[in-house]
């Protein structure tokens, strides 16, 4: 269902909106317009244009809320006025701001220490101070790594050959740390000899002191000094956020309150009435909460409120908000992927729902998986809201429904009775078609009976809508419906071996409806009175009539046997399991495998499960939907919810 809309019009001094606002609108859910775009015919009308106070102070107050959260409580317990919020906000941005910075030099000076430990440990087997090697005048030293692979080539036939002293200090799977000294006047070629075998030189800044053990214990010291004090920033900035969390809190839910107020201004205008400033709101509302508005601002004197009931007079189109049982709420995903439905059209989510689980257990027809489908799907439901959930529930009953009629459970057809039918067995005699699965006879017989009812859908929603050539002419209107009545009764009279009035019933009522669609369009002309000129003359349009005919006749019956497929998957799923249970060795009469049972019920039920779910959305989209269903509504998108 969709619910009836009421626009309205909110005026009152300039200076009172944000009361407005606060005090009233915040509690209801209202669509709003534009009030420029709307009221285009009253005069001295501009827009309301001020800048957000509050929007600085609420960023503040989000950039804290997301960094903290796990310090702030969920819900704010307090109110508080937007002037205290926005002090509260500064003050303790303020706060952190500080100890943030300090915590950030702390860190970055501990990262500097790192990289120096870093660079000093490999160093450790060197025992001689750093400071007295750096101090060297006329031998030049390096220390560097170089790969394992070339250290021992380096090592074997190189080393011994040059003038070169090489301490080696600490060593892994890929290098060993070294450090070399070569006499000043060589060192440009002993460094060149270095570099050939890959020497990765690594500098040691000039503030190590001692050996580099006595360096690395120093420089540990010092980290682990930087480290005592971020824990003492961190300390603070905890004790700050959690003493003034609850006041954070209930300032940042003022705050976003205040701020989403004030942009109400973007939809409102200003008028000015001799030394007054007005402001003008205009938006939906449903007619309940319409009415309970309307009511309770009738004692305020600066508050005034105008509902305008002749939609000739609104320049937008009423938004669309469905309002269906609980049951069926989760079929609405399913609506809202195709196209919500425009204010004055029928909501299909009803019919989606009946139709989609009732042919979903057609062809899915299993009384042992169907309830694990129904409470599988419901427990998710109600856990995570999630609505695919929902459906898959919805469907589990129908599923069980038809396991029943089908005498199936968990595969099993020797457990219970059928109470309607074996599908891979029961086969009726039809005259001119011989023996025929009964299931496939019965699935065509629904899609017949869907599709009449998808015309008489579209014939209310093109009345709704005043189009004359849906209504009566169209291929899926009065024309249609009467047409596809006839073709359904001639097969159904046939069947049943009455031919003599099907073929009374095939000469009246299908050449009179052909003969209404093939001249739809000047019908439609002399209906709304209007002139129809033929485009292309006399000879263009008989032949573009004749093979729009010839496809609408095509696509009454594929789109009739495109419901076989309910009866294909239903003998399919029976097929499906019989073999699981052949696997399983459980019809051979001896042990049963029930792994394979369980495992083959999970793989059935997944797999098969998905492949209905998605032929059955197909069926609906493109056999009921078309048929009818436009889609065309805009969704209503309330400025606030009620409370």
């Amino acid at each position: 269902m969709i619910e009836k809309m009421k626009f309205l019009s909110i005026t009152g001094p300039k200076a009172d909106i944000d009361r407005v606002v606060d005090t009233y609108l915040s509690r209801y859910e209202i669509h709003l317009e534009n009030a420029l775009s709307e009221l285009k015919t009253v005069k001295d009308l501009r827009p309301y244009i001020e800048a957000n106070p509050y929007k600085e102070d609420l960023a503040k107050a989000q950039a804290i809320m997301d960094s903290y959260h796990d310090m702030v409580p969920v819900k704010a317990e307090r109110s508080l006025e937007p002037e205290a919020a926005a002090r509260i906000v500064r003050e303790l941005d303020e706060k952190l701001k500080g100890l943030s910075e300090k915590r950030e030099g702390l860190l970055a000076g501990k990262a500097e220490m790192e990289r120096s430990r870093d660079q000093v440990v490999p160093f450790k087997g060197l025992n001689y101070d750093v400071k007295d090697i750096l101090k060297f005048q006329f031998i030049k030293f390096r220390f560097g790594r170089i790969s394992r692979e070339y250290y021992e080539k380096f090592a074997n036939y190189v080393y011994e050959t040059i003038d070169t002293l090489m301490f080696k200090c600490e060593e892994n799977e890929e290098y060993v740390w070294i450090v070399y000294f070569v006499p000043e006047k060589l060192a440009d070629k002993i460094d060149a000899i270095y570099a050939s075998m890959h020497f990765e030189r690594l500098y040691l800044p000039d503030e190590y002191e001692g050996t580099p053990v006595e360096a690395g214990q120093a420089l540990e010291e010092r980290i682990g000094e930087l480290q005592r004090q971020i824990d003492e920033v961190d300390s603070e900035i905890r004790q700050a956020v959690e003493g003034r969390g609850a006041e954070l809190a209930a300032a940042y839910a003022r705050l976003k309150t205040f701020s989403v107020n004030f942009d109400v201004r973007k939809m409102a205008a200003c008028t000015k009435h001799d030394d007054h400033n007005f402001y003008i709101l205009c938006g939906w509302m449903t007619e309940e909460d319409a009415g309970r508005f309307q009511k309770e601002i009738e004692n305020d004197a600066d508050t005034f409120c105008i509902i305008e009931d002749n939609h000739n007079n609104i320049m937008s189109t009423p938004p669309t908000k469905m309002k269906n049982p609980k049951l069926f709420k989760p079929f609405e995903m399913y609506v809202e992927m195709y196209g919500l439905p425009a204010y004055n059209e029928i909501d299909p989510t009803v019919l989606i729902g009946l139709t989609y689980s009732f042919l979903f257990g057609f062809m899915f027809g299993d009384a042992g998986q169907g309830l694990c489908l129904l409470i599988g799907g419901f427990l998710l439901y109600r856990l995570k809201k999630v609505r695919l959930a929902g459906i898959i529930s919805c469907c589990g009953v129908f599923s069980t429904i038809f396991g029943f009629l089908f005498g199936s459970i968990f595969g099993f057809e020797d457990i219970i009775d059928a109470v309607w039918l074996r599908p891979q067995e029961a086969m009726t005699n039809l005259p001119f078609v011989g023996r025929l699965n009964t299931v496939f006879v019965v699935a065509i017989a629904i899609g017949m009976g869907i599709i009449l009812l998808c015309m008489v859908l579209n014939i209310i929603n093109s009345v709704r809508s005043h189009d004359v050539e849906k209504i009566y002419f169209d291929t899926n209107g009065a024309a249609g419906l009467v047409f596809f009545f006839a073709l359904a009764s001639v097969i159904v009279l046939y069947m049943s071996g009455r031919a003599l009035p099907a073929t009374a019933v095939l000469t009246v009522m299908f050449v009179i409806p052909l003969l209404v669609m093939f001249f739809k369009e000047p019908l439609t002309a002399i209906v709304e009175k209007k002139a129809e000129k033929i485009e292309g003359g006399l000879g263009m349009f008989i032949t573009q009539g004749f093979f729009e005919l010839f496809e609408v006749l095509l696509s009454y019956f594929s789109n009739t046997l495109s419901f076989v497929r309910v009866g294909a998957f239903a003998v399919s799923h029976a097929a499906m399991m019989q073999v699981v249970l052949m696997l399983a060795g459980a019809e051979a009469g001896g042990n049963t495998n029930w792994a394979v049972v369980v495992g083959g019920n999970l793989f059935v039920c997944g797999m098969e499960g998905l492949i209905v779910g998605i032929q059955v959305l197909r069926l609906e989209y493109y056999e009921l939907f078309s048929r009818f269903y436009r889609g065309s509504g805009r969704a209503f998108e309330p400025y606030g919810k009620a409370s």
